[in-house]
């Protein structure tokens, strides 16, 4: 029986660890919707979670810290709310990264809908749908 579905995103769902963040870049597969990434990476994770995510910015588009962190939480929102695409269809354990690539601010609309596409994209390639 599935769990009902909940939109909070815990501490421990939160990518943290530098070395798997590495591994992300090094061996992680990618898909993507512009202006949208996602580096993902099956591995096994210390917590008891499915996935852990976090999300990135590049400072060399958006020098100024407050449009970065402001795209950065319309990543995470927009992740929150449909990350129950990917949990309730993934069986091992991965680690995800979600970079934004593109070179103005977005809207919160826009960032949702590539968001579901990308999770759709991801679920195609690894087979989980």
């Amino acid at each position: 029986m599935n769990k009902p579905i909940t939109f909070g995103y815990p501490r421990i769902e939160k990518l943290k660890s530098k070395k798997l963040i590495e591994q992300l870049f090094l061996e992680g597969k990618s898909v993507s919707s512009y202006p949208l990434k996602l580096i993902f990476l099956q591995t096994e994770l210390p917590e008891n979670v499915k996935i852990q995510s976090s999300v990135a910015v590049p400072k060399k588009k958006f020098k100024s810290a407050v449009k970065r962190n402001r795209i950065k939480r319309l990543l995470r929102e927009a992740y929150r709310l449909n990350k129950h695409l990917v949990f309730n269809n993934s069986d091992p354990s991965f680690a995800f990264l979600f970079l934004y690539l593109g070179k103005e601010m977005p809207e919160y609309n826009d960032v949702e809908k590539n968001m579901q596409t990308i999770l759709q994209k991801f679920l195609k390639k690894t087979g989980n749908e």
